[in-house]
C-alpha cells in the first residue's frame, strides 16, 4: 500500500556537499578526474574532456566529496538541476569535482537511491527557482539540504517505481552505444578518405598544390549558402513560445553530443522570424557553433532557426552533407585565431572564410552511399531516443506524484 510523507532532503541523506572550492593541478593522463558542471549531463559523467588533475590533489579534494555508487549529483551553478546518478564503475573512486556540482548521498535505510535520483529530477525546475544570483545563478547547499519532498514511504513501491523509470534509462542508454559505433564507423571512413588520403583511385591521383587533383580548396562561402542565426529582444516575450506550429529554435546547447538537432524546447513564432528578420533553415542544413563553445557540428532534423552563435551550412548537393558534417567535426578551429576578445570564440566573417576543401563529385557520391545508410541509422535511433525521453519525462511526475499508481 502507498504511503507518503513530507521530509527534507537532509533527512532522507546521509550528507549532502559540494566540490571543492579551490582549482587542482592539472596531469593529463593521470586517470583522476576533477569534474565539473559541464561534463554531468543526460544522468551521466561525461569523461571524454573533463579535466585530470594530480594524485596528490585528488587525494585532498576526496575527503571532501568521497564519491561512491549511488550518489546522485546535482549541478548547483551556472546550468542549474543537470543530474547524474553515480555507477558502480573504475572510473568513481577515482573522480572528484569542481564546486559547480552538488553531491547527495542517500541514506539506504530510508530511501532506494535511484527512487531519490528520479524525485529529484522531477524537480529540477524548484530547483532552478530556489536558485539565487543575478549574474550567475547558485544552488545553495543550505538551499538543498531544506528543499520539501513528499515522498512515497514504502521501500518496496519506491523500488517499482525506479524499475519502471530505469527501463526506459536503460533503453536510452543502449540506443546511445549504437550511434556511437555508428559514429565511429563514419569517423574512421572519413579519416582513411580523407585525411589519410586512401579514397579509391589515390594510387592514380596527382597531388597539384597539397591537394588531389579535381579537388578543390576555397573558402566556405565559395561552396555553400551560408547565414548566421540571430536572436529577437529577449525582453519582448511574444516573440518565443513552446507551440508546435511555431519554428524550433536552436541554440549551442541543443547541439551537444548529437549529429541530428531537432529540439522539443523552445520556438520562435513565425511573426517573430519575419519581423526580425530570422531565417529559417531547411531540413538537412549543418549548423555550426563558432561563439563560446566552438566546433559543434550537427544536422538540422527539421526546418529550424538559431541564435546568433551558429552559421549555418546550406550545400547545393545532398551528397556533400556527410562530408560537410564530418570535415566541420575534424576541423582544428585553434588555426581560425580569436578576434571576439571572448574566450574561445571566433566571428562570422572568419566562419564564412574559412578554408574548406571539397573533394570532386564522383569521391564525394561514392562517400555518401557508403556512410548515408550509417545517416539514416543515426537519425531513426535519435528518433527513437526522443520518443523515449518524452515518455519517460511525461510519466515520471505522475509516478512521483502518486498519480499513476505501481
Amino acid at each position: 500500500m502507498s504511503e507518503w510523507k513530507k521530509v527534507k532532503l537532509k533527512d532522507v541523506s546521509i550528507n549532502i556537499t559540494d566540490g571543492k572550492h579551490g582549482d587542482c593541478k592539472g596531469q593529463d593522463n593521470s586517470g583522476y578526474y576533477f569534474v565539473s558542471c559541464k561534463d554531468v549531463y543526460d544522468g551521466d559523467i561525461h569523461y571524454e574532456n573533463a579535466r585530470q588533475i594530480t594524485k596528490e590533489d585528488f587525494d585532498d579534494a576526496d575527503k571532501r566529496t568521497k564519491l561512491a555508487p549511488n550518489d546522485i549529483l546535482i549541478t548547483n551553478s551556472g546550468t542549474i538541476g543537470r543530474m547524474a546518478f553515480v555507477k558502480d564503475q573504475f572510473e568513481t573512486r577515482k573522480t572528484t569535482f569542481q564546486k559547480s556540482v552538488a553531491i547527495v548521498k542517500p541514506d539506504n535505510s530510508k530511501v532506494y537511491p535511484h527512487y531519490l535520483y528520479y524525485l529529484l529530477k522531477s524537480k529540477v525546475n524548484d530547483f532552478v527557482n530556489s536558485s539565487n544570483g543575478a549574474a550567475q545563478k547558485n544552488l545553495l547547499l543550505s538551499t538543498m539540504r531544506d528543499f520539501d519532498l513528499h515522498i512515497e514511504n514504502n521501500i518496496i513501491i519506491q523500488r517499482q517505481i525506479s524499475t519502471i523509470l530505469s527501463r526506459y534509462d536503460s533503453l536510452i542508454e543502449n540506443y546511445q552505444k549504437q550511434i556511437k559505433l555508428l559514429e565511429e564507423a563514419a569517423q574512421r571512413l572519413y579519416k582513411d578518405w580523407f585525411v589519410d588520403l586512401h579514397f579509391p583511385g589515390h594510387e592514380n591521383t596527382k597531388i597539384v598544390d597539397g591537394v588531389p587533383e579535381g579537388w578543390e580548396k576555397k573558402r566556405a562561402i565559395d561552396f555553400f549558402d551560408m547565414s548566421i542565426g540571430k536572436t529577437p529582444p529577449r525582453a519582448e516575450k511574444e516573440w518565443f513560445s513552446t507551440s508546435d506550429k511555431d519554428v524550433a529554435w536552436v541554440s549551442i546547447s541543443d547541439m551537444k553530443d548529437v549529429m541530428f538537432v531537432n529540439t522539443t524546447g523552445e520556438k520562435l513564432t513565425k511573426e517573430a522570424c519575419e519581423k526580425f528578420n530570422v531565417k529559417i533553415v531547411p531540413e538537412g542544413t549543418v549548423l555550426l557553433s563558432f561563439k563560446l563553445t566552438v566546433g559543434r557540428v550537427s544536422i538540422a532534423d527539421i526546418p529550424v532557426c538559431t541564435n546568433e552563435a551558429i552559421a549555418h551550412f546550406i550545400g547545393t548537393r545532398n551528397s556533400w552533407r556527410e562530408y560537410t558534417l564530418l570535415y566541420l567535426r575534424n576541423y582544428h578551429y585553434d588555426s581560425l585565431g580569436n578576434t571576439s576578445g571572448i574566450s574561445k570564440a571566433v566571428n562570422s566573417t572568419i566562419i564564412k572564410n574559412m578554408p574548406f576543401l571539397m573533394p570532386c563529385d564522383v569521391i564525394l557520391e561514392s562517400f555518401s552511399k557508403i556512410v548515408s545508410p550509417l545517416f539514416v541509422k543515426i537519425r531513426n535511433t535519435s528518433s527513437q531516443i526522443r520518443h523515449l525521453t518524452e515518455a519517460r519525462d511525461r510519466l515520471l511526475p505522475k509516478l512521483m506524484s502518486g498519480e499513476i499508481a505501481v
